[in-house]
């Protein structure tokens, strides 16, 4: 199945392609950004790196393995602000990576981005349960979690471009999701 686009009140998530590359490359590079992304993510991020990235994604995308969405301000033209990815093969052990552009953040777009993509993912796909894991100083992400549903099950070592740290692993459940969508602090995020 091929990753729909998706409607928020302030957003629209829509399919990534090729001709995104460069903003990615704009936005990504950036070491507030890259900083809490896994060690095997090159720093200084190579010109190219968003173009190859993205390829091996499409891949993975064609396969449904992946779900990959550009995150567009309706208000704002064609350009995304950042991208939101659910690997959801058997083998994950972390479900879910996002990841926002620095002139955007502290406005609500991940939780209203993470609002719908969670459930398209436990609604429409039917998938049971994820995992999510951030570093432990990566309050944003942190927080995003915390405002979706997710529990923290446990802290283990982790690699991030900024060194070794602490990892935080999370788990969002179908049944917890259901139980707390309806929320009157999640409505401001529906159509």
């Amino acid at each position: 199945m091929q990753t729909p686009e998706l409607e928020t009140p302030r957003l629209l998530l829509r399919p990534l392609s090729k001709t995104d590359s460069p903003v990615i490359q704009k936005y990504f590079d950036n070491w507030n950004i890259i900083k809490y992304i896994g060690a095997e993510v090159p720093w200084p991020y190579p010109s190219n790196g968003a173009k190859t990235h993205l390829k091996d994604i499409l891949q993975k995308v064609k396969l449904s393995e992946t779900y990959f969405w550009g995150i567009v301000l309706k208000d704002a033209g064609p350009e995304i602000i950042g991208v939101i990815e659910y690997r959801l093969s058997d083998s994950e052990t972390d479900n879910r990576g996002f990841w926002l552009a620095e002139p955007f953040w502290g406005r609500g777009y991940m939780t209203e981005t993470v609002v719908a993509t969670q459930d398209y993912v436990f609604l429409e796909l039917k998938v049971n349960r994820l995992v999510v894991r951030n570093a432990e100083s990566n309050l944003g992400s942190r927080n995003v979690k915390k405002r979706c549903g997710a529990e923290q099950l446990e802290r283990v070592p982790g690699e991030y471009l900024a060194g070794d740290e602490w990892e935080e692993v999370w788990e969002i459940t179908k049944e917890r999701w259901i139980s707390i969508r309806d929320n009157s602090s999640f409505r401001r995020y529906r159509l």
